[in-house]
């Protein structure tokens, strides 16, 4: 699929984030491949999926675009997702339409600073769509100037100065900041967790919106039933 097609298909649309860690019950590529064709057949038109295995398989089963990442943690840095040009090389090998990485101003692997490593990602592959995982209106501001095709709002919550903060706090007033501050198409992701907030995104005017966990763990939703039923 040409990028100009992957812009398109995506485009106001819905992502389904299908992953399982090793720790999780489901962490199976056969597993993912059939919840990627679960979220299709629900009308789904993008797959974000963690591993080469796993993007392989989901490849095998759905033809839809993928958002390929690679979670690997290295001795001394915060950074987790796809954080060297060794889990680039993989992605771009599997076929992955566009890869993600984390693009908070935090310390990477390899003493690699974000702006110099990235540089030279996209001059190795220059027709590679990328995407920037980001935690503030900082970071979202840097990763434009760095070109990435895509800003994900992925990590908001997620990081150290951004902790027990919600993307849906005051009404998406982070979002909206985003949207106010770049002009790069911005990709809705994290704690996504209902249809109300995944339509209320698109109103507010994201590219397009992914929605992780509230579909494809079924551990952490059958959590948030039995939790709420012991307040009876």
């Amino acid at each position: 699929m040409k990028n100009k097609e992957v812009m398109e298909t995506l485009r106001k649309n819905l992502i389904v984030s299908c992953q399982a860690l090793e720790d999780e019950p489901l962490h199976s590529s056969f597993i993912m491949g059939r919840m990627a064709l679960a979220a299709k057949e629900g009308g789904a038109i993008g797959i974000r999926a963690n591993t080469v295995a796993d993007i392989t398989e989901i490849k095998k089963t759905v033809n839809l675009p993928v958002i390929g990442i690679i979670k690997k943690e290295y001795p001394d840095s915060e950074v987790y997702i796809t954080p060297t040009m060794d889990e680039i090389d993989a992605l771009v090998q599997s076929g992955a339409e566009i890869i993600a990485l984390d693009a908070t101003l935090r310390m990477r692997p390899k003493a690699a600073e974000l702006n110099e490593f990235f540089k030279t990602v996209k001059e190795k592959y220059p027709k590679q769509l990328f995407m920037a995982d980001i935690s503030t209106v900082e970071e979202a501001e840097n990763a434009e100037k760095l070109k990435f095709d895509f800003i994900g709002t992925t990590l908001h919550g997620y990081t150290e100065n951004t902790k027990n903060q919600n993307i849906a706090d005051n009404d998406f007033k982070f979002l909206k900041d985003v949207l106010n501050s770049i002009t790069v198409p911005v990709i809705a992701e994290g704690k996504i967790d209902t249809p109300e907030k995944a339509k209320r995104v698109l109103e507010l005017g994201v590219f397009c919106v992914v929605v992780g966990g509230a579909i494809t763990r079924p551990q952490l939703i059958t959590k948030a039933f039995s939790e709420k039923i012991k307040e009876v």
